[in-house]
This record gives C-alpha cells, sequence and structure tokens, in this order.
C-alpha cells in the first residue's frame, strides 16, 4: 500500500520512492507526495526521475483502494529507486481553493444554515453545492463574501487531527452531515480546523494558513433547487 505523504505535509514538493510495480502506464510507487484525484479536488501531476530520466505523471487515481500515478513511456520503468517532483505551482493552486472552501462553507452555514453536498477544486477556480440554501439577494452574497475575506485576512492557522467515525457522527452540524457521505468502510475520518471559525471531515491538501489564499470573490451563483446553490468562486492575489 502506497504510503500518502501528502497527508502528513501537503508542501513537500520532493521525495525519495521505490517503484513497486509497472502495468502499462499504471506505476505503483511505495510512496507519494502527488494526491490523487477525490473528494472534488483533482489531482496533482509532476515528474517521477529513475536514473537520467524524467517521465510525466499526468494523472493520480485510486483504483481499488490503490494509489496509481499514470506516466508517460512507464515501460521504460524499472523497479527499484527513483524520485518524484510535483507540479507545485498547480498543487498551490489547488490548495488555495480547497481551503477557501472550507472557509466558504463555514460562512454560509452559519449565516444561513446551507450544508455542503459537495464541491469541484480546479487550480484557478472552485465551486460549492448547498442544500437547505434558498435564492440569494446581490447583498447577501455580498455579506458572504465580506465575512469569508474578513476570515482570509485575519490569518487563522489550519491544522488537522483524526478521528473515530463513531466520534465523528456524534458530533453535531456540518460535520455529521459530511461523515454521514462517507463509504461504510471509513473507520477513520481526518478533520481540517481553521482556527476556532470551523471543522470539517476532509482528506485532501490544504494550506498552513487563511492569509495565504489572498482573497476571494464569487463569481456566480446558481439554482440547482429550490434548496440547492451553486457557487463558483476564485482566490485572488
Amino acid at each position: 500500500m502506497t504510503q500518502p505523504l501528502y497527508l502528513q505535509d501537503s508542501y513537500a514538493q520532493r521525495c525519495d520512492v521505490t517503484v513497486m510495480s509497472v502495468d502499462g502506464e499504471k506505476v505503483v510507487l511505495d510512496q507519494t507526495i502527488c494526491y490523487p484525484t477525490g473528494g472534488g479536488q483533482e489531482h496533482d501531476t509532476g515528474l517521477l526521475r529513475q536514473g537520467e530520466r524524467a517521465f510525466e505523471i499526468y494523472q493520480v487515481k485510486k483504483e481499488s483502494g490503490q494509489i496509481i500515478h499514470y506516466v508517460k513511456h512507464a515501460d521504460e520503468l524499472q523497479p527499484g529507486p527513483g524520485s518524484l517532483e510535483l507540479n507545485w505551482d498547480r498543487r498551490w493552486g489547488l490548495m488555495r481553493h480547497h481551503t477557501l472552501l472550507h472557509v466558504l462553507g463555514a460562512v454560509v452555514y452559519e449565516k444561513f444554515g446551507g450544508l455542503c453536498t459537495g464541491n469541484q477544486i480546479y487550480p484557478e477556480r472552485a465551486r460549492i453545492d448547498f442544500s437547505q440554501l434558498g435564492d440569494l439577494s446581490p447583498e447577501q452574497i455580498a455579506e458572504i463574501e465580506a465575512e469569508a475575506n474578513r476570515i482570509i485576512a485575519e490569518d487563522h492557522p489550519v491544522t488537522s487531527r483524526t478521528i473515530s467515525r463513531e466520534e465523528a457522527e456524534n458530533t453535531p452540524g456540518m460535520i455529521k452531515t459530511l461523515v454521514s457521505l462517507l463509504p461504510p468502510a471509513v473507520t477513520e475520518v481526518r478533520l481540517i480546523a481553521i482556527g476556532t471559525i470551523d471543522e470539517q471531515a476532509c482528506g485532501g491538501t490544504h494550506l498552513k494558513r487563511t492569509g495565504e489564499i489572498g482573497s476571494m470573490v464569487i463569481r456566480d451563483v446558481k439554482s440547482k433547487g429550490a434548496q440547492n446553490k451553486r457557487l463558483e468562486v476564485q482566490a485572488l492575489l
């Protein structure tokens, strides 16, 4: 099983690895800093180096519980030592937008009781869906944006911890709601906290502090039903 180093340090940009197996373009490593697509967050890209060669990693997925790196010209790899280099610009954008969505989720929940039901995170933008959220006036949208930017500017620390699924399911509010969406096989839940403002179940990569987001703007609000809304957002520097 590949060790997911990105869960301990989302800022790591390089690591030594061992190529465990190669099947076509599918490569399994003993450990990785590359995040596989999941939880709405897109996969990382980067380079797998072995000897004097650099092989492009163009996709990373979880398949049957295993992290698979899709590597161009993987048939030229050999089992054994190598190293990974992350496409940091892409990861940085993903982290900024992922942490931004946590801030936004906390604001919408606190002000309007809206619960996050899904999201999609790209390096340059993101979207988040809410249930129990009615139509928003331009004034309310501006209020959400202003409050999110206030929290971002306060530069709160972003930390993680792991608890049992049972403990998470007995926690009121957003955590309990999100945990109910996880597969039954998940017995431990990783929580991401933004200072004392918010804590959510999440397996993605995040910033160390909210100030690193810069600022945010709500680009669009779309109705997905009477009580379901999608907010499209962007982090700005």
